[in-house]
């Protein structure tokens, strides 16, 4: 998900570069979500609900090159009948934050109770 910040993100990571004001590091630990509809750098996109559906853990090793991917595989198991187009990063704050947002390459067609993995290293994010 190369530069798919949400706007808030972005004005996050240009205060600290630029040492203004005080943001605040994101809460952890990030959660990956599932949407159904994509969202944009200000709107979130609609996550997928039902079944056991729920955010995952996202583990990442420290960026090389200005990259970085996750470093665990995300499985999510017992999902309800959905197409998943895309992902989104959240912090785990008590008003959670979104922070990344980005299409899969191909969406994926899951039945009820069906599992969807990303494996690691499939996960990429940058900044471009």
């Amino acid at each position: 998900m190369p530069d798919s910040l949400s706007n808030t993100a972005e004005n996050l990571t240009l205060d600290w570069v630029l040492g203004v004001g005080t943001p605040t590091r994101p809460t952890m630990p990030l959660k990956v979500a599932l949407v159904t509809a994509n969202g944009t750098d200000t709107a979130a996109g609609t996550e997928v609900a039902g079944g056991s559906y729920a955010r995952q853990n996202l583990s990442v090793a420290a960026a090389v090159n200005g990259a970085t991917s996750n470093s665990a595989d995300l499985a999510w198991t017992g999902l309800p009948a959905a197409t998943v187009v895309g992902v989104e990063i959240w912090d785990s704050s008590g008003a959670p934050v979104r922070l990344w947002y980005g299409p899969l390459t191909a969406s994926r067609t899951v039945a009820a109770g069906d599992e969807l993995k990303l494996t690691a290293g499939s996960l990429s994010l940058s900044l471009a």
